[in-house]
């Protein structure tokens, strides 16, 4: 039997400190984390106070646009003319209806109203439309909408044949199938090979199993593929324009702009804010008793250490983005096809820090070039040579094949294996598999099921 023994011994352990945990955040955060992480700091931090920059009074305009609109709107109004009850919600509408949009629901409640309805089935159709998610897509079945207007299942899916009807196309659906077949419906398609596709065979289109969805359809892989062109130009979201979600916005880190000959690095500061030590709590420190000047001094060091921290992240963006730009000025002067092979290994050796912390750097963050926007990863990529002995990037590849494909005859489609000699002719040494490999990341069809018959 195994006994059970208490030893003792020493081991080394790495442990991180706060500062260095904080430090690796500020590094890592893009710019609209880093704000967050600056406005939580500011909170908790009484020694850091944010520099309002001096604006002069004669930059402020005197009223906004819609005050504007509206004083000329309202310009026979005397100036000692009090406001009255009704002039003020009259007011309050005309900014009510400059700055509001319409949602989905009141879209189809307005629809609703333009038609002949009961009163049950209006009640119907309003809590239908009420159980809509924001892409449009009905969340309730038809069981919980009869339960909740004291109807039976059969009336409630009547009206639901009828709200679908309503615009935007496709709208009202339960699923993804059923929202593709109303809008194929709508426009004179429903008995298509494309609405047989989305009623019985979107599954195995998204594998792209073409042959297979021609065998069961009785129809010729063309037609399929012609179905699926179809079915690719259908809106799966038909209620995302009435969204109020605020959009998601790409806001680049570093801007590469060109000046002469030579291109121009700098950083998008806007977001960050310039921060300082209080003098308030300066002056403190002579004034208060020792435990007083005691946590004084923690938390100045701590805001100088933060501050530090923005800048050091500042720096360390700023010596990337030039080595990136002195690496990849093909790339700027010619496009995605001339980017170069680069590792994130070349950069941390040239700027002198360790390769994780160019990861870290790079982590979602975005380059903004002549050439358009890039996520910063987008430049690490590794490569072949080719037959001048230059270095080339995968990407490189990856738009050489694409540029094929588009130039290809649709009857006579360039196989993998044709592919790799076009491409050995321009001098890019690269095996069958890995044209294979490539052309799926594209989303490109093998040459069989592209031909066109």
């Amino acid at each position: 039997m195994v006994g059970m023994e208490q030893t003792v011994g020493l081991a080394l352990q790495q442990t991180m400190s706060p500062q260095m945990q904080q430090s690796l955040n500020i590094l890592q955060a893009p710019l609209t984390e880093l704000r967050q992480l600056v406005d939580t700091e500011l909170r908790e931090n009484p020694a850091l106070e944010e520099v309002i920059p001096d604006k002069p009074t004669e930059d402020v305009p005197r009223t906004s646009g819609l005050e504007d609109q509206w004083n000329e709107y309202y310009a026979q109004r005397t100036a000692s003319e009090p406001w009255t009850r009704e002039a003020l919600d009259r007011r309050q509408h005309f900014f009510d209806s400059q700055t509001r949009s319409r949602t989905l629901q009141e879209h189809l409640l307005e629809q609703l109203l333009t038609a002949s309805w009961t009163k049950l089935e209006a009640r119907i159709a309003a809590e239908i439309i009420g159980n809509l998610d924001d892409q449009g897509y009905l969340r309730a079945d038809s069981g919980d909408v009869a339960y909740a207007t004291g109807s039976n299942a059969l009336e409630v899916e009547r009206i639901l044949e009828k709200v679908q009807e309503f615009d935007p196309p496709g709208v009202v659906a339960r699923n993804l199938g059923e929202c593709l077949f109303l809008q194929l419906k709508r426009r004179g398609q429903e008995n298509s090979t494309a609405a047989r596709i989305v009623q019985q065979h979107l599954e195995e289109l998204a594998r792209k199993k073409i042959p297979e969805i021609a065998a069961r359809l009785n129809v010729s892989v063309g037609d399929v593929q012609r179905a699926a062109e179809t079915i690719s130009r259908l809106d799966p979201r038909p209620g995302r324009a009435f969204s109020t979600e605020p959009e998601q916005v790409v806001i680049p880190e570093i801007i590469v702009e060109r000046e002469g000959e030579d291109y121009l690095v700098s950083l998008n500061s806007d977001e960050i804010p310039v921060l300082r030590i209080s003098d308030d709590y300066k002056d403190m420190l002579s004034e208060s008793s020792r435990e007083v000047r005691e946590y004084l001094r923690d938390k100045i060091k701590d805001g100088k250490f933060f501050i530090r921290s923005i800048q050091q992240r500042q720096q360390t963006l700023r010596n990337i983005g030039r080595e990136i730009v002195l690496r990849q000025r093909e790339f700027l002067d010619h496009g995605p096809s001339r980017l170069r092979p680069l590792t994130m290994r070349q950069i941390a050796e040239a700027v002198g820090v360790h390769e994780t912390t160019v990861s870290r750097a790079a982590s979602g963050k975005y380059m903004a070039t002549p050439q358009g926007i890039f996520e910063i990863k987008y430049f690490f990529t590794h490569g072949y040579t080719n037959s001048a002995g230059e270095s080339v990037s995968n990407e490189s590849v990856r738009q050489a094949i694409q540029a094929i494909v588009r130039e290809e005859d649709p009857k006579h489609p360039q196989s993998d294996q044709n592919m790799v000699r076009l491409l050995k002719d321009q001098g890019l040494e690269v095996a069958r598999r890995t044209v294979a490999k490539y052309r799926e990341q594209l989303n490109i069809l093998p040459s069989h099921l592209r031909k066109s018959f």
